[in-house]
């Protein structure tokens, strides 16, 4: 059993930068596939980063690459979301995620369904 709780959301004008992150109970963090998603009003659930239980490999929707930076310390049983350059688009809450080790090694880390547990969210809301 994995609990994740989210923090540093907020409100920020557009170009400025937030860092969220995910800090998770457990012994067995570091074995987990982490994923971070959003989900705005009205919208589906959205695949944002995701990185691979030892850190070394990471991936990312295509209207984040460039502007957000996902990482992870095992030591600290925590997951970032470095996000820069925001966007108005990028409104939404914020959700971290985990799951077994292979869901990195596939297409299913992008998928919500791949992962088991999940954080309640934090807003983030980039004004114009």
């Amino acid at each position: 059993q994995v609990q994740l709780v989210e923090s540093g959301g907020g409100l920020v004008q557009a170009g400025g930068s937030l860092r969220l992150s995910c800090a998770a109970s457990g012994r067995t963090f570091s074995s987990y596939t982490m994923g971070w998603f959003r989900q705005a009003p009205g919208k589906e659930r959205e695949f944002v980063a995701a990185i691979s239980w030892t850190g070394g490999s990471t991936d990312y929707v295509d209207s984040v690459k460039g502007r957000f930076i996902i990482s992870r310390d095992n030591a600290k049983n925590t997951v970032y979301l470095q996000m820069n350059s925001l966007k108005p688009e990028d409104t939404a809450v914020y959700y971290c995620a985990a799951g077994s080790s292979v869901v990195f090694t596939t297409t299913r880390r992008a998928h919500p369904s791949a992962y088991n547990y999940w954080g309640q969210g934090t807003q983030v809301t980039v004004s114009s």
